[in-house]
């Protein structure tokens, strides 16, 4: 009987860049992780020390002793390459500032990222590292597998800058990266806990077959693992339910989540998210009878669930100020060289 499901990896379907703290822990914070589809290559190569080799001769000149000491790998070099001059990802990955335009008006701002300026000289470009995740497809007999389609690799902690020759022509501007990778256990079980072995993130690349890919996917997230809360109140007005959980839920506008338990009728099944008044309730839409605010008894018969999933960043006019710091470390607001640099050009009123 075969371990495993022979498949092949092909195809990569998504790319995922998340800032480091100098400690090595996954930020998710708004501007801290970039996914896109829009990547050529992720390649790696592992680099080993060679072990010592000892050799003694007799007098005779015969070999009396002789030991080779293994080799042991210390490191891996990466090569990353995107399609576009993408100046977020860019910024992300090796520093430099985020050159960033307002489309829109003085009254309606719609603030774009356009451009990217290099690092300074003598600036280090990679700052505390990112992580690095890829996906690709697990393809059986010709098509994608129906049992777990991907392919997750892992690289939890990277050391990156910009290389290669830039070339305007007749053909791709391509923007290549390259750099070194170490083990981070830091990492864990990745910035969304999707990552289900987390032991061997003190390793330089790992890999696993997986269920789920963030495909579809471009720009800055964050992200979270499965949440759960408890209902402590209810309330459902003008078909608008209202839920208060026992605690801080962590739930955020758009995301789905699946409520059960609640006793009335309008109130369970799966539902988007409407809004989130406070950090302890949260709306939806949902027809039915109106239901005067009461308490749900017992506390914690009721539970609202939402599963690991992305909550989109940085739209229009919401770019904060830390992140599109030279080197991602030391962000002092004070000073011009730690802020997006906003275009001179005046916007129609």
């Amino acid at each position: 009987m075969p371990t495993q499901e022979y498949a092949a990896s092909i195809q990569g379907v998504a790319l995922r860049v998340t800032r480091l703290d100098a400690f090595g822990n996954p930020l998710n914070g708004p501007g801290d992780s970039y996914t896109t589809p829009a990547f050529m290559r992720v390649s790696f190569t592992p680099e080993y020390e060679d072990g010592d080799e000892i050799t003694e001769k007799a007098a005779n000149g015969s070999v009396c002793v002789t030991y080779k000491a293994p080799d042991t790998l210390k490191r891996i070099t990466m090569e990353l390459a995107i399609c576009d001059p993408d100046p977020e990802l860019t910024n992300l990955i090796s520093g430099g500032l985020l050159l960033r335009k307002n489309l829109g008006t003085f009254a309606a701002q719609n603030n774009k990222s356009v451009g990217w300026a290099a690092p300074a000289v003598g600036d280090d470009p990679a700052g505390n590292g990112v992580s690095v995740e890829a996906w690709s497809l697990a393809i059986k007999e010709g098509k994608k597998s129906a049992i777990l389609p991907h392919f997750h690799w892992i690289f939890p902690y990277a050391k990156l800058r910009q290389s290669g020759d830039r070339v305007i022509e007749n053909g791709l501007l391509a923007t290549t990266f390259e750099g070194f990778g170490l083990g981070n256990a830091a990492f864990g079980a990745g910035v969304d806990e999707r990552w289900e072995f987390p032991v061997s993130s003190d390793r330089p690349y790992s890999y696993a077959r997986t269920t789920w890919a963030p495909s579809g996917l471009l720009g800055f997230y964050t992200w979270h693992g499965d949440l759960n809360a408890a209902v402590s109140n209810k309330a459902l007005t003008n078909n608008v339910v209202t839920l208060t959980t026992s605690i801080a839920h962590g739930f955020e506008a758009g995301e789905k989540v699946t409520v059960a338990g609640v006793v009335g009728t309008g109130f369970n099944g799966t539902f988007v998210i409407t809004a989130v008044p406070t950090p302890t309730t949260f709306t939806y839409a949902s027809v039915a009878a109106a239901v005067v605010s009461a308490a749900q008894t017992p506390v914690g018969s009721a539970l609202v669930t939402a599963g690991p999933r992305a909550v989109n960043d940085l739209i229009d006019s919401s770019t904060p100020a830390s992140f599109n710091v030279p080197g991602n470390v030391d962000y002092n607001g004070a000073l011009a060289s730690d802020v997006s640099i906003q275009s001179s050009e005046n916007p129609t009123v």
